[in-house]
């Protein structure tokens, strides 16, 4: 049986399978660390990364059935970027190359084999584009009636992306936060397993990502880490992943984490800077970067806590400075990032 914690809380006796928050505080839940006894290993002759890694996932068994291959994207070596910033290596981690073209995909694989494990025929999330067509495809993959909640706007190619893979799309008004809330309300009314941006399983998921740096750097971990931040999920996962490899004694080093949000949508960035353990909402959104533009990230807190507790980072870009750097990805190194 799977076991949880907050971390405020510490472990919680029982956790609503419609909800991704303590009971106690309100903050996030995770997958407890696994207390299988003996060491754990990486199956590398495994072709799924899924199968490779599963000492490390809360599945009791892997069903390759549901599989898309998800994982094993490539290592990118950027030589010109390192160049220009006088460093000796400098990684990118394509994630481009996975079904959907997303890191969406590793966090929906293993909460799509949970679902079917614990006997749910109807999964959804809502999203603001790559994590509805993931999990839309996730879930015709395992014949699961899926059901997408978008905001009102999202763009026509947003709803083509998500709508081949034939969920039932809804439109709603509201941003991300409010809708986030009112699909666990809706989910728990229709028996609807709504694997949000931090479902714990999801973040279990997101894991892989962090195992698969640490394998093809020769079982090291890189120094420092950037990650996109918005509902702070991804960033809490591949966080909590390297602190599954310092507990089994394969790294030494912790990396640094350095999160990273548009200025013009910066909630974490403004209370880290003001030392806050809390973030506030802004009073305006004003950003390009609409895939990561969060205003009330539900694992906002949570974030602020691990990035303190391991001396992380916060920062924030302008627009102008992504679509810079967004250029020289694509001309310098043949990488065109979204």
């Amino acid at each position: 049986m799977d076991r949880f914690e907050c971390l405020v809380c510490g472990p919680v006796a029982s956790r609503d399978p419609f909800s991704p928050f303590c009971p106690g505080c309100g903050e996030p839940l995770f997958v407890a660390p696994s207390d299988r006894p003996g060491r754990k290993s990486i199956h590398e002759d495994r072709p799924l990364a899924l199968e490779r890694y599963s000492d490390f996932l809360p599945l009791e068994t892997v069903r390759s059935a549901l599989s898309l291959g998800e994982g094993s994207t490539p290592l990118v070596r950027l030589e010109r970027v390192a160049s220009s910033l006088g460093l000796p290596a400098v990684f990118a981690k394509n994630e481009a190359q996975n079904p959907t073209a997303s890191f969406k995909d590793r966090g929906t694989a293993v909460a799509v084999q949970k679902a079917v494990s614990l006997g749910f025929t109807r999964i959804g999330t809502v999203s603001t584009g790559n994590m509805a067509a993931s999990t839309a495809a996730y879930g015709a993959r395992a014949g699961l009636e899926t059901y997408v909640l978008l905001k009102e706007g999202t763009s026509a190619a947003g709803l083509r992306g998500a709508g081949i893979y034939a969920p039932r799309l809804v439109a709603v008004e509201g941003d991300y936060g409010r809708l986030f809330k009112s699909s666990l309300e809706l989910g728990r009314k229709l028996g609807i397993l709504f694997m949000n941006s931090i479902d714990p399983f999801r973040l279990e998921g997101y894991k892989l990502t962090a195992f698969e740096i640490f394998h093809d750097l020769g079982r090291r971990a890189p120094r420092y880490v950037f990650v996109p931040l918005s509902s702070g999920g991804h960033l809490l996962g591949l966080m909590r992943a390297f602190e599954d490899l310092e507990r089994e004694g394969w790294i030494t080093a912790y990396p640094t984490f350095v999160g990273v949000q548009a200025r013009g949508c910066a909630p974490l960035v403004r209370a880290f800077e003001a030392g806050l353990d809390r973030f506030e909402r802004p009073a305006e959104v004003r950003t390009i970067a609409h895939a990561i533009s969060n205003p009330s990230p539900p694992a906002g807190n949570a974030v602020l806590r691990m990035i303190r507790g391991r001396r992380g980072v916060l920062m924030d870009v302008t627009d102008e400075e992504m679509l810079a750097a967004q250029q020289e990805l694509a001309a310098g190194e043949g990488l065109f990032c979204q």
